[in-house]
This record gives C-alpha cells, sequence and structure tokens, in this order.
C-alpha cells in the first residue's frame, strides 16, 4: 500500500512539473510556425493580381525613357536572330533594297535567308542541267522569269584535253580530234528528248516565264512552252531549222526572237525562207528579230514585213542569204534599227536601183565587224537607207575613202559613229561631212590614218559648230600631245641620256 501510494505521489509530481513547464513556456514570447513559403506566396501573388483586376487602371507614363520596359529589353536578349522577330513579307523589302553583290553573302546568313533570297532571283544562267530535272531549280528559285538553259545543255567531256573552243554564245571543252567534219560532235549536246524533257518541266514549274534561251529543242518542247507559258516574250533558240520554228507559230505574245542557225566551227542549221515564212506567220506581234547563220531570200524577208507588220528592229549576223534579198527591206514599213553583224557581204547581187526601193521609217543603220568590199551592195545598202538619221561604222573592213563617200547619199543625218576604220583618212572624213547639212554629233575613235595635223581649217569650223564632239582618231598623236610641257625627256637626268629612250621610241614607230 505504502508503495502504491508512493507511485501515485511520484505520478501526481510528474504531473504538477509539467504542468509548470507548459505555464512557464506559455508566459515566454512564441515564435511564429514555419509555414512553406510556397503557399502563402502563390496565394498572396493571386490576392494581389485579383486586387489589381478589379481596382481602375492608371495611365501609362508620357516618358518612355523615364520608365524602359525591362520585359521588352529581357525578350530581345534571349533572341539570339532579331530578324526572326520580323515577317516574311517584311524582311523580302529590306532585302531587296540590299545591292545585288552582297546576294550570295546574304544567302549565307541562315536557310531562312537562303530562301528569302532565292525568291528575290529573277534570272538565272543554268550551268548544271540536272538541277532542272530533280526539281531543285524550284525550290531553290520559285519566282524565276529569265531562263537561259544554253550552257547546262553542253556537256563537256570527262577527259578533256583541256582545249576551250569559244564562241560569243557557248563554249565548248574538245579534245583534239573531235572535228572530223568541222563540226562539234552531237555528244557534246543533249539529246533533242532530253531537252524536250527539261522544257516542259521548266514551263510547268513556270507558268508566267518571260524569257527563254534554249539550244538543240525540238517543235514538241517549244509547244510546251508555248502552252504553258502564255506570258512568254523572248526566245532565242540556238541551232534551229526549219522544222523546229513551227513550234513558235503558238507563242501568240512573243515580241523579241533570235535565231541561231548556222555557226562556224559548232554546228550547222539550215533556216530557209520555209521557216522564215512559218515564223512570221505565227509570231505577228514581234517588236525584235535577229537572224544569225540563217539561209533566207527575198521570200523569206517579204514575207517577215508582210506579216509583222510591228517589227522596228532587224538585226543580220553572219548571214548566208541569196542575191538580192536587199530589196526586200522595203516590206518593212515601220522598221527604225537596222543592224548588221559579222556580215562577210551585204548582198552579192543587189540588182539595180530602180528596184530597190527604200525604208521610210529607218531611223538607225549599224555596222559592226562586217567586210565592206563590194561597192555595188554598200551602194544599195544606203540607197535602201536614205532617210536614216544615225550611222555607226565600227571595225569594219575595206572601209576606205572611196567606200565611206557613198555615205553622202544618206543627207540627214545627224549623228555619225567611226571606230576602228584604219584604211579613212581625214580628207575622206572632211568630203562626207561636207555633204552633211545636219551633222550635229560626231565620234571618231582609233582611226589612225586620220590626223590633227592635216585637218584643214574648213574642217575645223564644221567641227567646231557640232553639238557633242569626241575625236581620238590617233592615239600616238595624243600622247605626244599629252606629254607636251611636261618637260619629260627634255633633260638627260637618271632615266634618259642624250637622247631621251621615250623619243627613240616614238622615232621608230
Amino acid at each position: 500500500m505504502q508503495r502504491s501510494s508512493s507511485i501515485t505521489r511520484n505520478r501526481a509530481q510528474n504531473k504538477g512539473s509539467k504542468t509548470t513547464t507548459m505555464e512557464t513556456m506559455s508566459c515566454l514570447p512564441q515564435k511564429p510556425d514555419p509555414v512553406p513559403p510556397p503557399l502563402k506566396a502563390w496565394s498572396k501573388l493571386w490576392l494581389k493580381t485579383k486586387l489589381q483586376s478589379s481596382l481602375p487602371r492608371q495611365p501609362l507614363p508620357t516618358n518612355p525613357k523615364s520608365q524602359p520596359n525591362k520585359t521588352l529589353i529581357s525578350q530581345t536578349l534571349l533572341v539570339s536572330d532579331r530578324t526572326s522577330l520580323l515577317s516574311d513579307q517584311i524582311l523580302l523589302q529590306i532585302l531587296s533594297k540590299l545591292p545585288k553583290s552582297q546576294r550570295n553573302s546574304n544567302s549565307l546568313v541562315s536557310k531562312r535567308w537562303l530562301n528569302l533570297q532565292g525568291r528575290l532571283i529573277r534570272s538565272i544562267k543554268l550551268l548544271d542541267w540536272e538541277f532542272l530535272v530533280s526539281g531543285r531549280l524550284f525550290a531553290r528559285f520559285p519566282n524565276l522569269i529569265h531562263v537561259d538553259v544554253v550552257h547546262g545543255c553542253v556537256i563537256s567531256p570527262r577527259n578533256s584535253s583541256g582545249i576551250l573552243l569559244t564562241q560569243k554564245m557557248v563554249s565548248f571543252h574538245v579534245d583534239y580530234n573531235v572535228f572530223p567534219s568541222g563540226f562539234a560532235p552531237e555528244n557534246y549536246l543533249l539529246s533533242v528528248n532530253e531537252v524536250d524533257f527539261g522544257l516542259r518541266s521548266l514551263a510547268s514549274g513556270y507558268p508566267n516565264l518571260r524569257k527563254l534561251m534554249v539550244i538543240n529543242a525540238s517543235e514538241l518542247g517549244l509547244l510546251s512552252v508555248a502552252e504553258e507559258c502564255p506570258t512568254l516574250q523572248e526566245l532565242e533558240l540556238h541551232k534551229c531549222n526549219d522544222q523546229v520554228l513551227r513550234g513558235i507559230a503558238a507563242c501568240q505574245n512573243l515580241q523579241i526572237l533570235k535565231l541561231v542557225g548556222y555557226v562556224d566551227g559548232f554546228y550547222g542549221s539550215l533556216v530557209s525562207d520555209i521557216g522564215l515564212t512559218i515564223m512570221a506567220q505565227g509570231c505577228r506581234r514581234l517588236v525584235k528579230l535577229e537572224l544569225s547563220g540563217c539561209e533566207g531570200s527575198y521570200d523569206g524577208i517579204k514575207a517577215i514585213g508582210q506579216c509583222c507588220q510591228m517589227l522596228e528592229e532587224l538585226t543580220i549576223t553572219s548571214h548566208r542569204m541569196e542575191g538580192g534579198w536587199l530589196s526586200a527591206l522595203s516590206y518593212c514599213e515601220n522598221l527604225k534599227t537596222l543592224k548588221f553583224q559579222s556580215c562577210k557581204r551585204i548582198d552579192c547581187s543587189p540588182g539595180p536601183d530602180e528596184h530597190l526601193g527604200y525604208c521610210s521609217t529607218l531611223e538607225r543603220l549599224h555596222l559592226e565587224r562586217c567586210q565592206l568590199r563590194d561597192k555595188r551592195s554598200v551602194r544599195a545598202l544606203f540607197l535602201m537607207c536614205e532617210t536614216v538619221r544615225e550611222i555607226v561604222f565600227q571595225n569594219c573592213w575595206g572601209l576606205d575613202n572611196d567606200m565611206f563617200s557613198i555615205a553622202g547619199i544618206c543627207r540627214r543625218v545627224r549623228f555619225l559613229s567611226l571606230e576602228g576604220c584604219g584604211l579613212l583618212t581625214t580628207q575622206g572624213l572632211e568630203y562626207v561631212i561636207v555633204s552633211l547639212k545636219d551633222l550635229q554629233r560626231l565620234r571618231v575613235v582609233s582611226c589612225n590614218n586620220i590626223k590633227d595635223s592635216e585637218v584643214t581649217p574648213a574642217l575645223s569650223v564644221l567641227l567646231s559648230d557640232l553639238k557633242e564632239f569626241m575625236w581620238r582618231p590617233d592615239t600616238k598623236s595624243l600622247l605626244l600631245l599629252n606629254l607636251e610641257g611636261t618637260g619629260m625627256g627634255k633633260k638627260g637626268g637618271r632615266f634618259f641620256e642624250k637622247e631621251s629612250r621615250l623619243e627613240i621610241l616614238f622615232k621608230k614607230i
């Protein structure tokens, strides 16, 4: 009993001690219980945003410099490519303002810039035919309107000897024994079927095509282009023949046409009066026409003049036409510009003067790299072009005083240009200038037989009355004239001895 009472007494004492400790703890200052910060922060943030949405909005500060937008600054700092914030249209406008010399470097910035830069390209010269057939051309340049596939149709041999055969229109890497017939072999060009397949792909990919240059195409290939590309305005055909010209008849809106038939050393194709007549009947809206290496005659040129009434410019290059074709130019009633380039002859048999006629609307006559040795054909040409206002002679062979005097027939000339006419002298130039009463502009360049010392007072008065005058006939005399007064070669000093080396050089010349 005593033991149990002592146990109860100890329990009571322990209980009392606990109560005293509790009482003492209640008297001390208590610290707040730790609350998880995430819950408390989210609740306050939610209450704060709710109160702000219920309150009326405060007006924004008027001065942006006083309170910068830190959010915008942080966003721009996080973006590595700031051009990605721009739309494609805005970026295209910016790229279009840059110079063309930066196109290659701009396309290397990113894939997006590469695609956008490709959309700005409108004209291309194709060098790899596989690039067209595989479809990569359309993905890389989707907006092309001018395409030149001539060089892409040329196949260079793998084991070439390093010989490059170049003509102004096309180039070939050839071997030393590849010309048994005098022309480049057929295996240096793509086959007609391959070219036609490429033209069909090109026409379907670019329905807005406006200019096309192609070689070794057929009638079917040109028909596909004519059907799919109604806006085609300019066409250049290499290795053309009469059969190919049938496909041009479907090009209703064609305005500029260049036909290349025979090219010496490259290929020989026949373009005769049949092909010229077919072309003239189909392309009635032609404005410019160039015939290179064509074998036409009076009938073919007459058909062009009668059918193509809008024709304003005609260029004859290395022609192989029969005699008497020149008089057919009188049927070109609206012709304004007539050019002859690299022609060995003008007309071997022009006929009598009374049967020639003339082009009443012709204003410009250009002769470049032509042989003017037949006086009869030269006279027939100037009689046809009696009403011209502009005559240009450039590097023409055989143009001496006698031939040049025939140009006095064209008395309405206002501009005369002479370049590279080595046989022409000052006396022959004066004879023609005196007869040209309306002459206002004169250009004389690299005519070595025209001397400054031979200019007469009468000719100097005529030259002083011109509105525009370029006089550089003899480069040697101009060089000596520029050296006068400089004292160069007069003193025997460091570079020159008793007689200057420069004077010795000019004495030898």
